[in-house]
């Protein structure tokens, strides 16, 4: 139980005192009334004696009477109900005590810690002495030395003692029968002693006539006590004593008393305070609406469960309380499907509390109003003729009394117990039984005529007990206990039973256990027996109290609750608060079960109309149950708080508690959750009547604040009948971190192209969609007239639907000029905001943003919905996004009927409000302070600054294809509109497959048809007709490379006049080129502009297209070069040194899904600063060459060397292109398409190699390598090095839907060196293998010269006759002459050493048929100089007839200035053989 300001000795001693009645005449009452007071309640205040009484027992033993207290009462003969139940006054009586006593508002918090539970107790009193308090496991508050601070329910005692006082005296018990009569007479009247007289045959009358059953009289000749009232104040004092005098000399000295009053005079009034020690003692009884209290034919049950209206309010108006439908319910059921609507109804009533009626001052009519016409003297008078009447009067009574009772008792003990019974049947002592003997369990058993000796001695047990003989009471009690029993005198026994125990309990020095025992079984005997609760609750009440000062919060506890019943809420409510705090008081906390305990008292004391009480304990439980995971229970708490609060008038409360039943992860069914939201927006409708001023924050539903994006520029049209717009930036893309870096890359790359090659310092790649990941420290720039759009990600963590309507953005907006920070006090002026506009429902401000509103959103249960919502700003300055603005309400799951009442409530629970947007940064980690703590960054992406207009370029693309072939070359057009207010230029493109595309350049572009449709047919190449004539010669054409190379990848966009101006739009035509590799090619292409106007923030915008081309394969080119072997003089077209053959190997690796049906090579160019085609030399002269799938096809061609360019000073590099045409008609390669892929073709497959094997070759040998081996290298790069380029001209046939269509696109091959072959598709790298470690350095290995390399130095040519014809027989030796022909391939001096002698030693070779001999000089020593032709004049010498290979002179070459150990043997040609035939 809670604490007690009293200790339990001194709260049982005042449960039971000395009963005192008071008899006043009119003129005496007349007097006491000047201080607005009665004479009984004059002297309450005083009642407590302060000194010590005496009294001698039965053996004639002194024993003390220690701070007694009397009770005096007025004389009331109206029939008071009986004592089982109280009467609905009573009843109401005491809910006003309970409910005008409340804990103090802002008195010391007072926190109790046990186990992990910090319990906070916003009460406090000082700790009297409690033996349990140590065992407390710590108390947290400003504990001191001198102070205690524990839990106290000061309602609870308040209820206590009103309860003790107002019970109705019982036959059974003469505790609270009066003892005494006090006669109280004025001295102003004409003849005192007469209304002395008179006053008491009055009370003679009363006691004696039979005719009033109340007040009932302890004892037959009661005490009569007359007093003699004197007012000060009318003087006549010598009268006064007088009469006085008279009285001793008639009724003993004491007997009477005189009593002098009112003796202050109301011209001292202003100098002293006096105080009122009355006010305490009254207020219960003042009550405003006592004219309510006395009607008593209310129901007692309706008073109990239905006090709610005119408890709460001071309005008497009666409303049910919604929670208290039916007693049946559970204590714990969310009563919410049976009187969702209770809270609507309160509406009609006004919600404040006037609560200064319950302060005790009011209630008893103001301070100081009370004793006004007393001095302290006269409390002293007062205080002196309390002690007198007591000590001379009252005491001297009692022992008298309790010495004839026990006289009666001792003289009878020699009798048996059977003849004593019998004489008290013989002699009128008998019993008169209530109900038949035979049926002894009856409701109380038997009742005995007042004089029945078991009565006596309970008499007298409880005259003892009065004067604090407990020793004596006991022994009467136990003996009256046992008759009382042996005659089932039930009601009469669980008195005895009662009050033994108590009188065991109060004993000093405790000679005898406490025998609680005796408490349960009258408690039982009262509850069960004699269905009298009242007395069974004040037996409860006297043994908790008594248990708990014995720290047996177990047993008190359980006593507690068994005495909670459906009669009576209120007494059950305050029960089950006390069981609680035995459970907290325990040695060992028990936590969960005071929770428990509070929420079951809570659900009684709302039950009883008292809601603040109701609130206190659901608000003391929740400490236990919040955040441990006991969800259900939580919301069960929250809601009742939520509801309690709102009835209450305290709407901030209710929506915090409502707040958290809708936010926390509810387990609740989606009903429950449907009633708790209707709930919560009734209740938040209220509070936001109440303030118009700002817009309240909602809960609902929740914002992802984080996953907020924000999109800059307007949403693009994606298509247009043929036209496919530019894909750009949208909301629905996912956010990539890897193509964001590409498409910044891309742009690094546009803004160095348009600032001569350098990117500026302060370049900042554009976000168009800024995010979570994108980097938002910087104020992003908007263009004013485009717009905003805020992704609001919404969630509903409900299970019901959620309905907003007019949902909007809240913003601020700082004008140009002004300070962007609010705070400042100079933009305070400047800052405009939607708010107010909002709030109202108004549009307004579009002058400066216009807000779209969107007008119903609805969101599912459990879902996560995001709303686009857009702003337009119209002038420059700072824009702040605040939040967003919306009407809630709770969807219609679609049951409620279509009526207009129906629509009229969901009318009433829209509610409007906003929530904000409030974005964390991200974590910042650069320094040791920011590892230390966690801070976070700035995150600016909802504040952006309005920058003038710009120009907006929309780009479409038109007959843009989705797949082609590998090589395939299409013809697509490109429009470039300006849909912006402001001219554009510097229009760019850059792309991650700058080989993908081209515009051509102005030099070379053909003068194709624009119009698309006129060139459906057209080829995308410039043709001419050509017959091809069998050995015809290529056609060639210089090119400089300039006229197609962009730097860096970045293409100017040739558009006429460079500018586009406001609503201007232009195409262009667009050549493709199928990727080299087949499959999904994502290609992207950053178009880049600027504002005509200069100097403004945004420096260029960019535009976004991402196309998605399938390459599927079409042919393979494989090419090989090898020196040719005819003599150089020999082939007088080719002027230089000797050609080299080419050749071109074609296979189609068509799968024919692509419906291709053959392909034609219809040309084959080159294109080479040294080398050309010259001309076709395959045997079969036949016309193009045709592959059906899987084909192959070979070409064989003759390359030469170019001739010396003309303008060889000019630094400008010239490329040859030359064209054999294998079909009637020439395209024309060095012009615009074919010209501009061969370009790109070359320069992405030049930075291929750049970056691919160079970086990965490791050459352990590179520190050993000298110089001369790196000279070496390059001349033998030299001799070898082709740089040839073959373009592969083709046609394919397709037949598509029925109609045949001819593709046509080309393949490059680059030969770059002589004898290697190259291929038209990339090899796929093969993945490394795993190298094992070493650990130990290799000894690196000597360098291997280039011998393959060198071996090519020299071509050697050898020029005979085929046949020669010699006569042997005349001649046996025959001469032959033989020219050796040697070219320096290398462009440097070589020494070559040729040496014709045969070493070979063999026996084959020693054969004379198969040998011949070189004869004249056989080694010769000569130096060429570079790309010298020199020609040699040999004899060969046969001996007989025969086919010879003359092949065998052996050629040694080495660059002249190196030593002799780079000499490498050439590479022989083929074998020349030669017929000598016998003529």
């Amino acid at each position: 139980m809670a604490q007690c300001v009293q200790s339990v000795q001194e709260f049982v001693q005042d449960s039971f005192v000395p009963m005192v009645a008071v008899l006043c005449s009119e003129e005496a009452e007349r007097v006491t009334r000047k201080n607005n007071l009665n004479f009984a309640e004059l002297l309450r205040p005083f009642c407590r004696l302060t000194s010590e009484g005496h009294i001698r027992d039965p053996n004639n033993q002194v024993q003390v009477v220690k701070n007694l207290r009397i009770c005096v009462n007025n004389v009331v003969t109206s029939p008071i109900p009986t004592s089982a139940a109280f009467s609905p006054a009573q009843r109401r009586l005491l809910n006003e005590v309970v409910l005008s006593c409340q804990p103090q508002e802002g008195a010391a918090t007072n926190v109790i810690t046990a186990g992990d539970y910090d319990l906070n107790f916003s009460d406090h009193s000082l700790k009297a002495s409690a033996p349990w308090y140590s065992a407390w496991k710590e108390t947290l508050s400003e504990v001191s030395t001198s102070k205690h601070y524990t839990a106290t329910t000061p309602w609870f005692e308040a209820y206590r003692e009103n309860f003790l006082q107002s019970m109705a005296a019982s036959d059974h018990e003469f505790l609270n029968h009066y003892l005494a009569c006090l006669l109280v007479v004025s001295s102003t009247e004409t003849v005192p002693v007469e209304q002395f007289l008179k006053l008491s045959q009055e009370q003679h009358r009363i006691q004696h006539s039979g005719d009033y059953t109340n007040p009932k009289w302890f004892i037959p000749n009661t005490l009569k006590y007359y007093v003699l009232l004197h007012d000060m104040s009318e003087g006549g004092e010598q009268r006064a004593d007088s009469v006085y005098e008279d009285m001793k000399q008639r009724y003993g000295h004491q007997g009477c008393y005189l009593l002098k009053m009112n003796s202050r005079t109301f011209s001292a009034e202003e100098d002293e305070q006096i105080p009122d020690p009355w006010s305490q003692y009254l207020h219960r009884n003042n009550l405003p609406n006592q004219e309510v209290l006395d009607d008593a034919a209310v129901n007692s049950a309706a008073v109990e469960n239905n006090i709610s209206a005119d408890e709460v309010d001071s309005h008497h108006t009666t409303e049910k309380d919604g929670t208290s439908n039916s007693l049946e319910s559970h204590p714990l059921q969310l009563d919410t499907a049976s009187s969702s609507g209770s809270l609507h109804t309160l509406s009609a009533i006004n919600p404040e509390l006037k609560k200064g009626a319950r302060d005790p001052e009011s209630l008893a009519g103001g301070a100081g109003s009370h004793g006004a016409s007393l001095t302290l003297n006269d409390h002293d008078h007062i205080r002196q003729f309390i002690q007198e009447f007591t000590f001379r009067g009252l005491l001297p009574h009692i022992e008298k009394n309790i010495r004839q009772l026990n006289d009666q008792l001792v003289s009878r003990k020699g009798l048996s117990r059977s003849l004593f019974t019998a004489t008290k049947k013989w002699f009128g002592g008998g019993k008169v039984p209530e109900k038949g003997i035979s049926e002894p369990k009856s409701t109380c058993g038997l009742l005995y005529p007042p004089e029945a000796p078991e009565l006596q001695i309970r008499k007298m047990a409880d005259l003892c007990f009065l004067v604090q003989h407990y020793e004596l009471a006991y022994s009467c009690y136990h003996t009256a206990k046992k008759d009382f029993l042996s005659d089932q005198a039930m009601l009469y026994a669980a008195g005895a039973l009662e009050m033994a125990a108590v009188s065991a309990f109060l004993q000093a020095g405790a000679p005898r256990p406490y025998p609680a025992h005796y408490m349960d079984t009258a408690i039982q005997t009262y509850r069960d027996v004699c269905k009298n609760m009242v007395l069974a609750e004040r037996c409860a009440l006297l043994s908790a109290e008594i248990l708990k000062s014995q720290v047996k919060y177990s047993e008190a506890a359980t006593l507690l609750i068994k005495m909670t019943s459906e009669d009576s809420d209120l007494r059950s409510a305050l029960l089950l608060e006390q069981a609680a705090h035995c459970f907290i008081n325990m040695r060992n906390p028990m936590v969960r079960k005071f929770a428990f305990h509070m929420i079951l008292a809570g659900h009684r004391f709302s039950k009883a109309g008292q809601r603040r009480h109701a609130l206190r304990c659901y608000c003391q439980a929740m400490q236990v149950y919040k955040e441990r995971g006991w969800s259900l229970a939580e919301d069960h708490i929250n809601f009742t708080i939520g509801r309690q609060s709102f009835t209450l008038s305290q709407p901030e409360s209710a929506v915090t508690a409502f707040r958290q039943i809708l936010t926390n992860d509810s387990r609740q069914t989606a009903t429950q959750q449907g009633a708790f939201l209707r709930e919560y927006l009734y209740v938040y409708k209220s509070v936001e009547g109440g303030s118009e001023d700002s817009l309240p924050q909602l809960p609902l539903p929740c914002i992802h604040s984080s996953a907020t994006r924000v999109y800059f520029g307007h949403e693009r049209r994606l298509a247009e009948g043929e036209k496919q717009a530019a894909t750009h930036v949208t909301l629905d893309q996912e956010y990539d971190q890897d193509l964001a870096a590409m498409w910044c890359h891309l742009e690094e790359q546009l803004v160095a192209a348009a600032n001569r090659g350098v990117v500026p310092a302060t370049f900042q790649p554009t976000q168009c969609c800024l995010n979570s990941h994108t980097d938002n420290l910087r104020y992003p720039l908007a263009v004013a007239e485009e717009p905003i759009i805020v992704e609001v990600t919404f969630s509903n963590p409900l299970k019901v639907p959620l309905a907003l309507s007019n949902l909007s953005l809240l913003w601020r907006f700082t004008v140009e000029g002004a300070t962007p920070s609010e705070e400042s006090e100079e933009s305070a002026g400047e800052a405009i905001t939607n708010e107010e506009s909002l709030i109202d429902g108004m549009i307004q401000k579009d002058d400066v943003v216009t807000t779209e509103i969107i007008l119903e959103f609805l969101i599912g249960p459990e879902e996560t919905k995001m709303a686009r919502l857009r702003l337009l700003p119209h002038r420059t300055g700072q824009l702040n996004i605040v939040g967003v603005v919306y009407n809630l309400a709770a969807a219609s799951s679609g049951e409620m009927a279509p009526s207009s009442e129906g629509q009229q409530a969901l009318d009433v629970m829209v509610v409007r409000g906003r929530q904000d947007l409030k974005i964390q940064g991200p974590r910042l980690n650069q320094t040791k302070e920011d590892k230390m703590l966690v801070r976070h960054g700035l995150d600016r992406r909802l504040d952006p600054i309005i920058t003038p207009p710009m120009p907006l370029l929309e780009v479409f693309f038109l007959q843009f294809p989705t797949a082609l072939l590998c090589g395939e070359i299409r013809k697509a057009y490109v429009e470039f509109c300006n849909v912006s207010g402001v001219a554009l230029c510097g229009l760019r493109v850059a792309s991650t497959h700058p080989d993908f595309f081209t515009f051509g350049s102005q030099t070379t572009t053909p003068l194709t048809p624009v119009s698309p449709t006129s060139a459906e047919n057209c080829s995308a190449y410039k043709t001419t007709a050509t017959i091809r004539q069998p050995g015809s010669v290529a056609s060639e054409m210089l090119v400089a490379a300039e006229d197609f190379s962009q730097p860096s990848g970045v293409m100017e966009i040739p558009i006429d006049g460079s500018t586009l101006q406001p609503g201007e739009s232009t195409q262009l035509p667009l050549w493709l080129r199928g990727p080299d590799q087949e499959g999904v090619h994502e290609i992207n292409f950053l178009f880049y502009y600027e504002s005509t106007e200069k100097g403004i923030k945004i420096s260029h915008r960019v535009l976004r297209h991402t196309v998605f081309i399938c390459a599927s394969r079409s042919l393979s080119v494989q090419a090989s070069a090898c020196r040719s072997s005819v003599p150089p003089h020999r082939s007088l077209d080719d002027k230089g040194s000797g050609g080299t053959l080419v050749f071109v190997d074609v296979e189609n690796i068509n799968t024919s899904e692509a419906g291709v049906r053959e392909f034609h090579i219809i040309q084959v160019s080159s294109s080479s600063q040294h080398w050309r085609l010259h001309k076709c030399i395959n045997p079969a002269n036949d016309k193009d060459c045709k592959l059906t799938s899987r084909e192959r096809a070979k070409l064989c061609f003759r390359a030469t060397r170019c001739k010396p360019h003309h303008a060889t000073s000019d630094a400008v590099e010239k490329y040859t292109f030359a064209d054999l045409n294998l079909g009637n008609e020439r395209i024309i390669s060095s012009s615009t398409p074919c010209g501009d892929f061969f370009f790109r073709g070359c320069r992405t497959a030049e930075s291929q190699r750049v970056d691919g094997p160079s970086s990965r070759t490791t050459s352990s040998s590179k520190s050993q390598s000298s110089v001369p081996t790196e000279d070496i290298s390059s001349i033998v790069k030299k001799c070898n090095e082709l740089d040839l380029n073959i373009i592969v001209i083709w046609k394919a046939y397709v037949v598509e839907d029925n109609k045949q269509l001819i593709l046509e696109g080309q393949l490059h091959v680059a030969l770059q060196t002589i004898g290697k072959e190259a291929s038209s598709l990339t090899p796929k790298e093969e993945a490394q293998e795993m190298v094992l470690l070493k650990f130990k350095s290799e000894v690196p290995t000597p360098v291997a010269l280039p011998s393959a390399e060198l071996s090519q130095l020299i071509k050697t040519n050898l020029h005979y006759p085929e046949t020669y014809t010699h006569p042997f027989v005349l001649e046996s030796l025959c001469v032959v002459p033989v020219t050796l022909t040697l070219s320096n391939c290398s462009s440097a001096l070589v020494d070559v050493l040729i040496d014709l002698r045969n070493k070979s030693t063999s026996p084959e070779s020693l054969e004379v048929h198969s040998s011949f001999t070189w004869v004249g000089q056989t080694q010769y020593k000569l130096q060429l100089k570079p790309q010298e032709v020199l020609c040699l004049t040999l004899r060969a010498c046969f001996l007989q007839a025969g086919v010879y290979n003359l092949n065998t002179p052996r050629v040694f070459a080495k660059p002249a200035e190196q030593g002799a150990m780079c000499e490498t043997s050439q590479q022989a040609a083929s074998p020349a053989l030669i017929i000598i035939s016998n003529a």
